[in-house]
């Protein structure tokens, strides 16, 4: 999960794909990278940390040019630590390309073997991104051969890119003295959308971004499509996958994107009500509502699912955490030894709201239980009586592989446990679950009341049901991809050598 933004203006854009940057800071904490151009020469600078430090007034000057691109890092792939890892990735052939990606690719290493023996093209670091951008420099060069570049020959690159590459990807590049080209994968996994303002055409990973700088969104990009905007501002588009469907992973409703976002025509902070909605059925049928003095979200994302089963159960909604808006997202900070030391720095508990009482509290989702079983013993310390703890999401039980880091099965909570054992390991005194029918029938549902509504063939939901939309995915697949991951710290090892996918889709 990481966060893109790629315009083309008539004014300067450097200022604006910061401000871009900004909006989509909740996607990725680690680096961040703007490039932009001025007479056909790129002006780049990335580095490690948040986009305020990153860029100071020193860097925006040298960040001239009236078309741009721009990213917040989230890694999943490579070498989390190492600052050459940061996006934008650059090549000076042909015509000269940058690119930023937001995705993971499942087939990267047998590419980056392709691109060494039969494309002659060196990878310098373990980022999948550089890959896909020597891939699509690759298929680019094939097309124009010298020529001049035409949008044709643009989607001709990006339809021999969907035939090599497996796994998620929205993708944002800019060609030099050309222009900006967007894509996504031929299943739709990462968000992608196009927005306009007057002498202005911005791509983005969320809606939020284009109507925080003042866009009018104009539609999602369609999964295996190509959008390439010219330098005088003139959007090209075409269908470049062979047989494209749509799956968006169901992750970016429950956790993933802000609230205030539409994506593939869903709104995300509908789709939370919703599962707060289905939850309560659930809540019903493990705690009777007379044994719940009062319902108390985990911030953030969980706020619309506990408001909306506070107010169907009729119990008392009250904010008992307060969060520390200066420490990260504990989900995607890299080492479980970092992630719990930071749960107690980022909440601190309000006594008043648990002294005496029984607490439901309302999470997202339950992924490693580190910050869960912090947090309960949070309010037990705070004073509660019981405490019980409902997730708007179902457990997840598998890896995932399309660009969200929780890839290794020891991991996960709740993978090879039942709900009571998990509920053993968090502290609680009841744990409820959502169903995974029930999650997607929640969304499906926010999908069908918004307006620009697309049609969805399903979900990736890969990391609650085990199914891999790719097609692609076995647990020899898996067990190489976390090849790289063996040996950090985590409290919850097991042996998971063999991780059996059922209903799983193996190539």
């Amino acid at each position: 999960m990481c966060g893109i933004v790629g315009v083309v203006s008539n004014a300067p854009v450097n200022q604006l794909i910061y401000d871009a940057l900004l909006l989509l800071q909740h996607r990725g904490q680690d680096a961040a990278g703007i490039v932009t151009q001025k007479e056909r020469k790129f002006f780049m600078r990335k580095a490690k940390g948040m986009v305020r430090d990153v860029f100071r007034t020193r860097d925006m000057r040298g960040l001239p040019g009236d078309a741009g691109l721009g990213q917040v890092r989230y890694p999943t792939a490579g070498n989390a630590y190492s600052e050459e890892e940061a996006q934008p990735f650059y090549v000076n052939a042909p015509f000269g390309l940058v690119l930023v990606h937001n995705g993971n690719l499942t087939n990267a290493q047998a590419l980056k073997a392709e691109l060494f023996t039969s494309d002659h093209r060196h990878i310098n670091t373990e980022s999948d991104s550089e890959v896909l951008l020597n891939v699509f420099a690759h298929e680019l060069e094939k097309t124009t051969r010298g020529t001049q570049l035409r949008p044709e020959d643009v989607f001709t690159a990006v339809r021999n890119v969907h035939r090599r590459v497996r796994g998620s990807y929205a993708v944002v590049a800019m060609i030099a003295g050309h222009g900006v080209l967007a894509f996504r994968d031929p299943f739709g996994i990462r968000p992608l959308s196009l927005g306009r303002k007057e002498g202005t055409v911005m791509v983005a990973s969320e809606s939020v971004t284009l109507e925080g700088t003042g866009h009018t969104f104009d539609r999602h990009v369609l999964p295996g499509e190509a959008i390439f905007i010219d330098l005088q501002g003139r959007v090209h588009a075409q269908q470049c996958a062979d047989s494209p469907k749509l799956y968006p992973c169901i992750f970016e409703y429950v956790y993933l994107a802000r609230p205030d976002s539409v994506l593939d025509g869903i709104s995300v902070y509908q789709a939370r009500l919703n599962l707060g909605e289905t939850l309560a059925k659930r809540v019903v049928s493990t705690v009777p509502p007379s044994e719940i003095d009062v319902i108390i979200p985990i911030p953030e994302s969980s706020r619309p699912s506990a408001t909306q089963l506070a107010h169907l159960l009729g119990i008392p909604y009250r904010e008992g955490f307060v969060k520390n808006r200066y420490v990260g997202r504990t989900f995607i900070m890299p080492g479980q030894g970092v992630r719990k030391k930071s749960v107690r720095q980022k909440l601190n508990a309000i006594a008043s709201e648990f002294k005496g009482r029984n607490v439901l509290l309302v999470d997202d989702s339950i992924v490693r239980g580190t910050t869960s079983r912090e947090i309960v013993q949070m309010a037990r310390d705070a004073g509660a009586k019981k405490v019980y703890l409902a997730s708007a999401a179902p457990p997840v039980r598998y890896p995932n592989v399309y660009g969200i880091d929780m890839p290794t099965p020891s991991e996960l909570v709740a993978h090879g446990r039942t709900i009571e054992e998990v509920r053993e390991v968090i502290g609680c005194d009841a744990l409820i679950y959502q169903d995974v029918d029930g999650m997607k029938r929640a969304i499906l549902k926010a999908a069908s009341t918004a307006p620009g509504s697309m049609p969805l063939d399903g979900f990736d939901a890969s990391c609650f049901d085990g199914v891999y939309v790719t097609g692609d995915i076995n647990s020899d697949d898996i067990a190489r991809i976390n090849q790289a991951r063996i040996g950090q710290e985590d409290p919850l090892e097991e042996d998971t050598s063999r991780l059996a996918l059922p209903n799983a889709q193996e190539a």
